[in-house]
């Protein structure tokens, strides 16, 4: 059996980083902090999965933070009379009560023996004196902030096939981000789908293949429709999308996203690293930046930002204001 992996002391100086879900590895203290649950899910079964590992007989125990019993801790710590390890996971610590606040500040002076505590914080103010408490003890502090931006979910979708060794096709990747990205859970599920399913590298076809209906229900598929004039599809697509539940702004995020790539690459030098594109991107850039007059980009685009407002609140019908846009931008193709 091989050795655990190093545990560094509580007070270690070469404990206190952050680490990514991915690499985090069991300590006397852990630290998941951040709202997304699913990172936060993966984060913990990463570390009983490690810990059960070395440990088979592992003893596990749960805890609420905000119905703890002053003792329970230190009770649950203890060694056990066949001095099994230990893995303790609280949940609740955003809404943590004062005798679990008080217990665990006591804790962290001098962590038990052969015991892994994670503690899963999901983010605001309540508890910031623990949390500055465990960061200065040295723990390991698993980041799991949500993943709002398109950018961050195609990193993970890419970091998902590298760690099963399976080839992604570019355009592939950003296809399954536009079908399933709402949620990071589907988007999770949607790659492990396709990582056991598909044999070989996936490509984009292979997505529309599994998840056609829903990319075609994505502001992606309304902005390629409406950049290149097809008007008709465009507003097919869309009315499609708001029938199903997608809201307005990411379509006009998607809409705002694709007039700014065709502007940065309006200029006859520019390469796909000075517009920061990838490859592909700046490929279909310059594909649809063939059919566009500058002027008429440019009001595109400050029509874009207006309509941006109105579906955020300003307009009392968001969805005519987007369908409107729509309109506008397919109309305004080759003008």
């Amino acid at each position: 059996m091989n050795p655990p992996p190093a545990r560094p002391a509580a007070g270690s100086k070469t404990a206190g980083r952050i680490v990514s879900w991915r690499d985090v590895e069991p300590a006397p203290v852990v630290l998941i902090s951040g709202p997304e649950e699913y990172l936060a899910h993966r984060a913990r079964d990463r570390i009983r999965s490690m810990t059960r590992g070395v440990h088979p007989d592992v003893e596990l125990t749960t805890l609420e933070a905000a119905s703890y019993s002053s003792g329970q801790l230190t009770m649950i710590a203890s060694p056990s009379l066949f001095g099994e390890s230990k893995l303790v996971e609280v949940d609740g610590v955003a809404q943590m009560n004062d005798e679990f606040l008080g217990d665990t500040l006591a804790y962290l002076q001098a962590p038990a023996e052969d015991v892994t505590l994670v503690l899963h914080h999901s983010g605001g103010v309540r508890g910031k004196k623990l949390l500055d408490a465990i960061k200065a003890s040295g723990a390991p502090v698993v980041d799991c902030q949500a993943m709002k931006k398109d950018s961050d979910k195609l990193d993970f979708v890419r970091r998902e096939f590298k760690a099963a060794r399976r080839g992604l096709d570019p355009a592939a990747g950003q296809a399954l981000v536009a079908a399933v990205g709402a949620s990071l859970p589907d988007l999770a599920a949607a790659c492990a789908q396709l990582i056991s399913d598909v044999q070989g590298t996936v490509t984009e076809e292979t997505v529309e293949k599994y998840y056609g209906g829903r990319v075609e229900a994505t502001g992606f598929k309304v902005a390629d429709a409406a950049v290149s004039g097809r008007g008709a599809v465009a507003l097919s697509t869309l009315r499609h999308a708001l029938a199903t539940g997608v809201d307005p702004v990411p379509i006009v995020a998607v809409l705002a996203m694709k007039l700014r790539q065709i502007a940065k690459v309006k200029g006859a030098s520019v390469s796909a690293k000075d517009a920061g594109l990838a490859p592909w991107q700046f490929d279909q850039a310059r594909k649809d930046a063939r059919n566009w007059d500058s002027a008429a980009l440019a009001a595109c685009i400050q029509m874009l930002a207006e309509t941006d407002a109105q579906v955020k609140g300003a307009a009392r019908d968001p969805e005519y204001a987007v369908e409107r846009a729509v309109t506008v931008i397919a109309a305004s193709v080759g003008h």
